[in-house]
């Protein structure tokens, strides 16, 4: 496809990239003020702590406009387990492979700093059907399902890859 051919990655987070990451999430309308207010704090301790902030990036760009991401990292206390915290595309650009392009891109920076499975975790809520889909369609098993864990009437959804 056309688009992923000229999909360009960074992994360097950027001082615009808080915008940025505003943006996208703030585009798919899956989101509320106080979850997107999280995905900017994790770019804003990113660059204030760098590594250490342990939040690492992938930046998906088309003809220089950042139009997807990915945060993610190492679980603590645990071998090669990394929980995949963000993955997002602006809505503008939904429908197009970018995020399926995305997610193995990440997946294979989790691999090769060798993550051995990677756990994410998503609502129950019928808004986030097609979310479940993508994870299910690229490879990922659901692992458990925890009733009511956000609210009432809305469960958490934790999938995991396993890698290599």
């Amino acid at each position: 496809m056309e688009q992923q051919q000229t999909l360009a990655f960074r992994e360097e987070v950027r001082a615009a990239d808080a915008a940025a990451v505003r943006d996208i999430v703030a585009s798919t309308g899956f989101f509320h003020d106080h979850e997107i207010a999280v995905a900017v704090e994790l770019v804003d301790e990113r660059l204030q702590k760098g590594p250490e902030s342990g939040y690492l990036f992938l930046f998906a760009e088309l003809a220089g406009r950042t139009v997807g991401y990915s945060c993610y990292g190492e679980v603590a206390c645990t071998t090669g387990s990394y929980d995949l915290y963000w993955i997002a595309v602006h809505d503008d650009f939904r429908g197009r492979g970018i995020g399926g392009v995305l997610l193995g891109e990440t997946e294979e920076r989790i691999f090769r700093r060798n993550g051995r499975a990677i756990w994410v975790e998503t609502s129950g809520r019928e808004k986030y059907r097609p979310t479940r889909k993508f994870y299910l369609r690229n490879g990922y098993k659901e692992a458990a399902l925890l009733e009511g864990f956000y609210a009432d009437g809305d469960d958490k959804v934790v999938y995991v890859k396993r890698l290599g």
